[in-house]
């Protein structure tokens, strides 16, 4: 039988790298901590290592398509497929933050959208049939985000495509660019780009139904981590839980779901 493989992206700190460390505790299979810096992802290593935990490192940029494509490559060479796949890794803008509007909204949805997008499209095609995606959205992913009805209606609109996703996500930016995208699209990049992740979650399960692929996005908690400047109040184990629920312990049953960190599935939708 062939080893089976689970990744967690951006998890050298933080919610990844305790989802990372999760998943080597109750995981019957090798366990990837990745992470953009080579030198940061092996001292996580070395960290876990001190704990008794066993995981694999590999460099792995999501901004980067090359540096996927080499990951994709070495795990289908070494392991020919992928089992679980966690998408954590993100940017967000401080409020402070000095950088113009127009900067934050294309740099934010390059990341936390397009690239997530780029991730899936290099790594679906080696997962294996029974596997199990989760994309770490958050509270702010939640439709009601949106102050526009029928931006809120194009994105919960079941037969919208990617094609169509990357559309509207790149009108937000083009907005801000523009500097007309408040009325429509509220003053948080993070928001709209955690909205086009959990909109994506959607899409991508309806395509993967038929690999008995499960593709779920989930809301974390407010976490004590360098995102949230230190002001959340959940651990980064305990931020860990529903992500792990999601991976290792849902019912087969839960899939393209919108999922809260008290592991309870959530109205995307609704309030």
């Amino acid at each position: 039988m062939a080893t089976k493989v689970a990744v967690v992206t951006g998890s050298n700190k933080g919610i990844g790298f305790a989802i990372v460390r999760g998943l080597c505790q109750r995981f019957d299979g090798v366990v990837y901590l990745t992470s953009r810096d080579i030198s940061r992802g092996r001292n996580a290593v070395a960290e876990l290592n001190k704990e008794g935990m066993q995981p694999r490192f590999h460099q792995l940029d999501i901004t980067d398509p090359t540096s996927i494509e080499v990951f994709r490559d070495y795990l289908k060479n070494n392991y020919g497929g992928l089992d679980i796949l966690v998408n954590n890794a993100a940017i967000a803008f401080k409020g402070n933050a000095p950088d113009p509007v127009a900067v934050q909204a294309e740099q934010t949805i390059f990341v936390n959208y397009f690239s997530v997008l780029s991730t899936c499209d290099f790594l679906f095609p080696i997962l294996r049939n029974g596997s199990r995606v989760v994309n770490i959205s958050s509270s702010a992913g939640r439709l009601k985000n949106i102050p526009s009805e029928k931006l809120r209606n194009r994105f919960k609109d079941t037969s919208l495509t990617i094609t169509e996703l990357s559309s509207l996500m790149q009108q937000y930016v083009d907005a801000a660019e523009a500097g007309t995208h408040a009325a429509e699209w509220g003053n948080s990049s993070y928001v709209v780009s955690k909205v086009g992740l959990t909109a994506l979650t959607k899409i991508q399960q309806r395509m993967l139904a038929d690999r008995d692929i499960k593709v779920n996005a989930v809301h974390p908690g407010y976490v004590d981590t360098d995102m949230s400047s230190h002001r959340g109040v959940l651990t980064i184990d305990e931020g860990a839980a529903a992500p792990l629920f999601l991976a290792l312990d849902a019912p087969n049953s839960v899939k393209g779901e919108y999922v809260w960190y008290d592991k309870k599935i959530v109205s995307w939708e609704e309030d």
